[in-house]
């Protein structure tokens, strides 16, 4: 079992539903695949840095996951195949990009006690 992390690019066209409809898709197929998800992250609306099927923007999603590494392939084919996905990037976590996001999300959850 390896430690993936996944963003995904959205179209900004989709209405909310259809958005949070897509990314439940996602999340179910990691799980239905005995993925562990260990992270999620809803970025949201964001410009690119360039046009991607003529879009200026795109709504990004994150997400950390523990699994086997055929899982990977069968992911980035779902992905690829819909319509709605403008872009998408899947890599391997190591243990200095673990340690990385473990530190980061405990930062935030500091900086978010503060605000209260």
């Amino acid at each position: 079992m390896r430690h993936y992390e996944t963003v995904f690019i959205l179209s900004p066209v989709l209405s909310s539903d259809e958005i949070k409809a897509s990314i439940a898709k996602y999340r179910s197929f990691l799980m239905k695949r005995n993925a562990t998800i260990a992270h999620e992250e809803e970025i949201g609306l964001k410009p690119l840095a360039y046009q991607i099927k003529h879009k200026k923007n795109g709504v990004y999603h994150l997400i950390e996951f523990i699994s086997e590494p055929g899982l990977i392939k069968e992911l980035e084919v779902t992905y690829a195949r819909d319509e709605t996905v403008l872009r998408f990037l899947t890599f391997a976590l190591d243990k200095h990009a673990l340690a990385h996001n473990m530190e980061r999300r405990s930062n935030e959850k500091r900086e978010s006690k503060k605000e209260l």
